[in-house]
């Protein structure tokens, strides 16, 4: 079968470190058009992973009118995630979009709407999904191993790890910090696992309080921030309520005096059991009247959840199943419905942070 072919729009950070090299690791695809604004970025990308005739491009517009092109990895600064894929998707192109799908939901609606309207795929980039632990926990979830779950944890902690590079830190480019950086792939992950995407209201705190410290306190991971720079959070926290009564409590920060740093995990409570990535991943529930918690061996073996090798990098796994999905024109793991409603409630936690007040989503 001929080859898809893929055009990369924004050839920065997040595409040299995950789209471009596992997309060359799948033999269904070849990269056959790089854009960026910055050219010598995509002249470089090309050398690495085009195919040598692939075309360069500063004007995402002039990628889109290729009409050999079948699918468009959307790899750009948050704000600008939306009108790219509106347009890529109108132009025929099914379309990977890096996370968080928009900067807010008004954006990500006009997603949905575009995919709809032209019948092409669309899918966001959360490759946790695609973890080893996520899929056994995904797994007895469907099988009911924890029964009706009305209480979760979404947690993205850091200590002090905040990224000094691109434009992390610019909150018009980015629409905020931790929280729609890294607090958005936890969030995904718990909502996936309850499967329940009807909130109801939330209240958040978001805390500009380490931001501004001077290099010698930083103690940053990858050495100082620049505090002129830094316009986000450094930590941001919500209460979610769902309209069927379960709660979510979502912690994320990049800096935070927190010596128990987690990134990207969920623990979930139900009314038959439990799970919860704070350790591993770990099960647990009642059998006997005894309480039990057991640790699924995740090193070998083991069938994925969706179409891949178990033992594949996840980020692999992610693009294995979205070709797959392409090829075989059926849904892809994140349904764009599912992404919206993780930008939902990133939103209202950002505007009760701001009001001090609850955010209702059916307002």
């Amino acid at each position: 079968m001929e080859k898809l072919k893929i055009g990369i729009i924004g050839c920065g950070g997040i595409a040299n470190g995950k789209h471009m090299p596992s997309l060359k690791k799948i033999n269904k695809v070849e990269m056959v058009a790089f854009c960026d604004i910055i050219e010598e970025r995509a002249l470089k990308a090309k050398a690495q992973y085009g195919t040598a005739d692939a075309k360069v491009y500063t004007d995402y517009k002039k990628l889109l009118e290729d009409k050999s092109i079948d699918v468009v990895h959307v790899c750009t600064p948050n704000r600008s995630h939306s009108f790219i894929t509106v347009d890529a998707l109108e132009a025929g192109k099914d379309v990977m979009c890096e996370k968080p799908m928009a900067i807010n939901s008004a954006e990500a609606k006009k997603m949905i709407d575009a995919a709809n309207r032209t019948g092409r795929l669309l899918t966001i980039g959360y490759q946790s999904r695609q973890r080893n632990d996520s899929q056994y926990m995904k797994q007895e979830c469907l099988d009911g191993t924890f029964g009706e779950i009305y209480f979760a944890k979404a947690i993205a902690i850091r200590r002090r790890a905040v990224p000094t590079w691109g434009v992390f830190l610019n909150e018009y480019e980015q629409g905020g910090g931790p929280l729609i950086d890294i607090g958005t792939h936890s969030l995904d992950l718990t909502l996936w696992m309850m499967d329940n995407y009807k909130p109801k209201m939330c209240l958040g705190t978001s805390y500009h309080k380490l931001g501004k410290l001077p290099a010698d306190l930083q103690g940053n991971d990858w050495g100082p921030w620049d505090t002129e720079k830094m316009t986000v959070e450094d930590s941001a926290f919500g209460f979610v309520v769902m309209e069927n009564g379960a709660t979510v409590v979502l912690e994320s920060s990049w800096a935070l005096n927190y010596a128990d740093p987690r990134e990207a995990i969920t623990v979930i409570c139900g009314t038959k059991g439990g799970a919860d990535m704070l350790d591993g991943l770990r099960l647990n529930g009642v059998r006997h009247s005894r309480q039990f918690i057991t640790r699924p061996n995740l090193s070998a073996g083991g069938a994925a959840f969706y179409e891949g090798d178990a033992g594949e990098d996840m980020s692999v796994k992610e693009a294995r199943q979205w070709i797959d999905a392409v090829i075989n024109r059926r849904q892809p793991c994140v349904l764009p419905e599912q992404a919206f409603v993780v930008t939902q409630i990133l939103e209202g936690i950002y505007e009760s942070s701001k009001t001090g007040d609850v955010y209702y989503f059916n307002k």
